[in-house]
């Protein structure tokens, strides 16, 4: 190789560890100012979930409504307002066609009168 080839590869090859000296650089910046934004989001998510959990356990805390009586399972009466009505779905017909020779026409002739 000519010495001027060897200088223009060498200086191409430091021009391109320069660069990707500077984008490691800015990349690292952009992930510690991001991580400050991200932080502050997280405790605000957490507080907001905390406050949740506070009303979810004073709900549970809360005593529930009683129950109606249940019905006799004895009696003769049948329960009143519940009927059910099923109803059949419609067939499903799959119609699969296969030649067999029967559809009106002669196998062999044509189906013209000789």
């Amino acid at each position: 190789m000519r010495p001027l080839h060897v200088t223009a590869v060498a200086a191409l090859l430091a021009l391109a560890a320069v660069v990707g000296s500077v984008a490691v650089a800015r990349t690292t910046g952009l992930g510690s100012a991001s991580r400050a934004a991200n932080d502050a989001a997280v405790a605000a998510k957490t507080r907001q979930l905390a406050a949740y959990e506070r009303t979810l356990a004073a709900a549970l805390a809360a005593k529930t409504p009683a129950l109606p009586a249940v019905p006799n399972a004895g009696s003769s009466q049948p329960a009143a307002g519940q009927r059910v009505v099923y109803h059949r779905p419609p067939p499903v017909v799959v119609v699969t066609h296969t030649r067999h020779g029967d559809d009106g026409r002669e196998a062999e002739g044509g189906g013209g009168d000789d």
